[in-house]
Formats: C-alpha cells, sequence, structure tokens
C-alpha cells in the first residue's frame, strides 16, 4: 500500500536553503518539494495533509552522542532505549547514534551484539552505533574492519577514566592506524585523565568534597592538552579525528590551529556547554550534582568562544551526550565523594529547542541551526542525504516547528526518564509541533502517536567530510 503526505504551506529549512515550499511524501521518503501555490503543488493529492502555515519544516535532528542504559560508576543511565528514542522523538530528534561498549577482555563483537539486543524492537525513531574500544589489542583491530563493514564506522577512545575506559597513547595510536585504514573515525573523549585522578585525590584529601570540585580538579588546561596530543597523534597516523564535547576555550584553539594546519580534525559541543556554567555546578544542597558532566561545565566565559566556534566552523556538530541519572538514589552516590557522582546529563529532547533559542538569540542563523543539529551529523557519520536534509529521495524524517510557541522546560512536562531538569525553569521560544519518522508520524500536534519497534538500525558509510 502506497501512502502519501503533503505537508503545505511551511518554511522549508535546510542548511543551505530556505524556501516556501510544499513538501510530498510517498512510501517514508521524501518525493518532491514544490513552491506553495504552484500549479506543481496544488495537483498533489494525498491521504494525509498537513498544514504548515506559520511553521517551519525542517529535517528531524540527528543526535550522534547518546548512551541509553549505559553502565556507569556502579549504576546505568536511567532512560532505556524505549524512554529515550521516546522523549528524543518529542524534541524532534528522528535519529540517535548510541555507544555500544566493549568491556575490557571482551571483544568488540560481544558488545555491538549487546547493544543491538538492548535496542531492537524498543526504539520509536531510528538508531546507529558506534563501538567504545576499551582493550585495543591485535585481535580487536582486526574487528574494527569487521564493523566498518557492517556500518559502524566510528569508534570512541577515552584519554580518560584510568581503569574503565582508558586507553594509553600506544594504544591510541594502533587504533587510530587502523581506522585510517578501513576508513573509520576515531571519536576522542579529550582529558587527562591520569592527572585529573591525581587532582581528584588530593581535592578529597583536603576535604574538598561537594560537586563543584568536580569542575575545578578536571581542569580546562588537562582537556587542551589531551585535545592536543590526539590531534598530534592522529597527525603521525595520518587518521581523522572527531572530539567528543569540547568545553573549554584553549581545547577550541587547539581545534582551531589543527584545522588552520588543513588537517582532517573535527569537534562537537553540547547544549550543556552552551547554556550552562559552573555557577550550576556550585549550587548549594548537593544540587551541584545534577550538573555533574565530563569533560566539566565551566565558567561562564567560555560560552563565547563555542558559539564562535559554531559560527566559523571550528566545531561543526552539537550532540547531546545525553546519559541521564536520576538525583534521587543515583546522583546522591557521590553526596560526601564529588568523584562517584555518575557523569551524565539529560538533553535529548531539548538540544532542537535550546538551538532554536539560540537563532532567536542571535547566536547562530537558521540555516545553521540545522546544519549543526542535522546536516553536518548525518555528513560526519556516514547517513547524509539519507539523513539530515528535505530532498528527493531522503527518509522522510520531518520535524513541524512552531517558531512563535514559548515553553518553559521542566521535568514536569519532559519525557525523558530522569527526576530533574538540567533546564529547570528555562524559557525558550519554538517548539516541536509534528514529528514525522520515515514517514510515520510518531508526535502528532503534541501528542504521542509513535510506538517501540518503529525505529530500525541504520547502518553508516564512512565520514562524509573526507570523501
Amino acid at each position: 500500500m502506497s501512502t502519501r503526505t503533503v505537508i503545505k504551506g511551511g518554511l522549508v529549512i535546510t542548511a543551505s536553503d530556505e524556501l516556501h515550499a510544499d513538501v510530498l511524501i510517498e512510501d517514508g521518503r521524501i518525493a518532491a518539494l514544490a513552491a506553495s501555490g504552484t500549479p506543481a503543488a496544488e495537483a498533489w493529492t494525498a491521504e494525509r495533509v498537513i498544514d504548515a502555515t506559520g511553521k517551519y519544516v525542517i529535517p528531524g535532528g540527528v543526535d550522534a552522542h547518546t548512551h541509553m542504559e549505559l553502565p556507569f560508576g556502579g549504576t546505568f543511565a536511567s532512560d532505556t532505549f524505549e524512554t529515550g528514542t521516546r522523549a528524543a522523538a518529542w524534541g524532534g530528534t528522528t535519529t540517535i547514534v548510541d555507544f555500544a561498549v566493549q568491556s575490557v577482555g571482551h571483544s568488540l563483537r560481544e558488545g555491538l551484539d549487546a547493544w543491538h539486543a538492548k535496542a531492537e524492537g524498543n526504539c520509536a525513531v531510528d538508531y546507529g552505533f558506534h563501538m567504545i574500544v576499551s582493550d585495543v589489542h591485535d585481535e580487536t583491530l582486526k574487528e574494527m574492519d569487521l564493523l566498518v563493514e557492517e556500518g559502524v564506522t566510528s569508534f570512541k577512545q577515552f584519554m580518560a577514566y584510568p581503569g574503565v575506559f582508558y586507553s594509553d597513547d600506544g594504544q591510541i595510536l594502533r587504533a587510530m592506524q587502523r581506522s585510517a585504514d578501513s576508513g573509520g573515525l576515531i571519536m576522542m573523549h579529550a582529558e587527562n585523565g591520569i592527572a585529573i585522578d591525581v587532582l581528584v585525590e588530593q581535592a578529597l584529601a583536603r576535604g574538598e568534597t561537594d560537586p563543584r570540585y568536580h569542575g575545578e580538579v578536571r581542569k580546562a588546561l588537562l582537556e587542551a592538552e589531551a585535545t592536543h596530543r590526539a590531534i598530534r597523534l592522529a597527525q603521525v597516523a595520518g587518521a581523522p579525528l572527531y572530539v567528543v564535547h569540547v568545553s573549554a576555550t584553549e581545547a577550541v584553539a587547539e581545534l582551531a590551529k589543527a584545522r588552520d594546519q588543513g588537517l582532517p580534525v573535527f569537534g562537537e559541543t553540547c547544549p550543556q556547554y552552551l547554556f550552562l556554567s559552573t555557577d550550576n555546578l556550585a549550587e548549594p544542597d548537593f544540587e551541584g550534582a545534577k550538573y555533574v558532566c565530563s569533560t566539566p561545565l565551566r565558567p561562564r566565559e567560555h560560552q563565547a568562544e563555542l558559539w564562535k566556534g559554531l559560527r566559523t566552523d571550528d566545531l561543526q556538530v552539537v550532540s547531546t551526550d545525553h546519559c541521564p541519572f536520576c538525583f534521587v538514589g543515583q546522583k546522591e552516590l557521590g553526596r560526601g565523594d564529588f568523584s562517584k557522582i555518575p557523569n551524565g546529563l539529560p538533553g535529548v529532547e531539548n538540544r532542537m529547542d535550546l538551538l532554536h533559542q539560540a537563532v532567536v538569540d542571535g547566536h547562530i542563523s537558521r540555516r545553521r541551526w540545522i546544519e549543526i543539529a542535522c546536516a553536518a551529523p548525518a555528513r560526519m557519520f556516514g547517513m547524509y542525504p539519507k539523513k539530515g536534509t528535505i530532498a528527493p529521495g531522503a527518509d522522510a524524517d520531518v520535524v513541524i516547528y512552531d517558531p512563535h510557541a514559548e515553553q518553559v522546560m521542566s521535568a514536569e512536562t519532559h519525557h525523558m526518564n530522569v527526576d530533574y531538569s538540567a533546564y529547570e525553569g528555562k524559557r525558550v521560544t519554538g517548539r516541536v509541533e509534528t514529528v514525522l519518522s520515515r514517514g510515520v508520524p510518531v508526535i502528532t500536534e503534541r501528542e504521542y502517536t509513535g510506538h517501540a519497534g518503529h525505529g530500525v538500525f541504520t547502518p553508516r558509510s564512512t565520514c562524509q567530510y573526507l570523501n
């Protein structure tokens, strides 16, 4: 059965264009665009007609950094693939790329299979996987090649968390050399974890146990140092590099310098670094624990450089690093010892709205909003133009967005499975109204009409910025 949908009268915004156009959807894909009111558009017939007059018609968001059900610090991220992808849909995100985890002593395949089992049949929107590589040896390196062939084309390594995910420089270099050969992309958590552990130990010995010290020991200079080292290791290996959750002025400077040298180096930041700061970490009565994530929140003055990096394309992508832990019973594990607070913030539902607020505030243009939230992550991780744009042949992942609606962000009204909002009480202009995933309405005029199992695994090609 062919199903047709027409979206009429909206302003279609992609990374490259803005046009008043009607959109024809057929069998889950964009079939055609035509200027609104023209004979071509008026001739279309469809079972479902959506009136987008006065609204934006934008591609579904691509969140290339989420952690559903992640085991961390003796507990698990509180969103399942079911709750997390439902919340993503509510926030206008129609594709997530989550991280499968290789445990030390186990194969990449075991880790990937475990994550497929968690996600399959449970997702409201489409998903892909990156692979966290925790144990680099000859067998792991061979498996990396196989995973690239299966559409898992990116591998995350950690310069932080000794004893958990940490890789030393030799392991990082070997993985980078392998990915240079296979076309894979290394994603790097760039913080000097060995030095940070010393500073953590010293702070606790001084009795500095509150959440704010989490930000003080994870110094911006140690993020910059690790970013510099990762860039040089990638240069030695002849490999591209993607640095995740860039939070600090000094780290942005390292990326900008490398890109000015023509190196294939890319950077991502997250809404928490653009909108929150160490002021939040310092909130009294342990409230600061809600904002513990790594890299940590920085003093507010770092935000201007992050926005500048997004405007100049020294930072290409805004992802969430969505990794929620409830305040009660999870964040509280670190009362009396900030190093035991599970690291992570909820955000998968908030990203598109916060970035639209950035348009309203004059930080970025409308097209840049779509670039950093949809098109660039899709290109970076080999899904464009299937995902990330509105063009004939693309998946019909489409959001009808009301740019004038006002909302107040709150744990009372969000759909993430977590007992607080990192943006509690924040007023923003702009709101998702209707969301289609491959042509199927998952949010219909602010009602959830999707279901677990609609979302499917999306194999990815290699990074499209390198072709």
